[in-house]
């Protein structure tokens, strides 16, 4: 498995498993819309996507982190909003390879750190992410506005 950031030209085989990942969080299915969200955060640089490609060049699944900042810590702060692996590959270490390389980048950013929110119906999820380090955080309350 090759593990790499993303380039333009994986576009379309990107918007097919982060269609998939909308699903999985009840989206309706929308691959034109999930091509044009990719393909616009790659040209504008708004986030940071590495891929898992297996030995037939299928990118296989990917992880997506987008920058913020920490007032406090006046520093970066990256959040890990997506992280999807195609379940055919799942159980044979990518999500945490993938996981390695938002290490890396937060490393070479030096930025303070990461997070990520998930559902506390992802099972998959909540016992993947203190295996690689993350750590609950049970002393803040999380808070939502939307508009619409």
């Amino acid at each position: 498995m090759i593990y790499r950031q993303a380039l333009k030209q994986d576009v379309n085989s990107i918007a097919k498993l982060f269609d998939d990942y909308r699903v999985f969080y009840n989206k309706e299915a929308d691959l034109k819309g999930a091509e044009k969200f990719i393909s616009e955060r790659l040209k504008n640089n708004d986030s940071n996507i590495f891929i898992a490609e297996n030995e037939t060049k299928q990118i296989v699944g990917f992880v997506q982190l987008f920058p913020l900042f920490s007032s406090t810590r006046m520093k970066k702060l990256w959040l890990l909003n997506d992280l999807y692996v195609n379940p055919k590959f799942r159980g044979k270490g990518v999500s945490v390879k993938l996981i390695e390389q938002a290490k890396h980048l937060v490393v070479e950013t030096e930025a303070c750190g990461m997070f990520l929110e998930t559902s506390k119906s992802n099972v998959i999820g909540n016992n993947l992410y203190p295996k690689t380090g993350f750590q609950l955080n049970e002393s803040s309350n999380y808070y939502e506005w939307n508009n619409g």
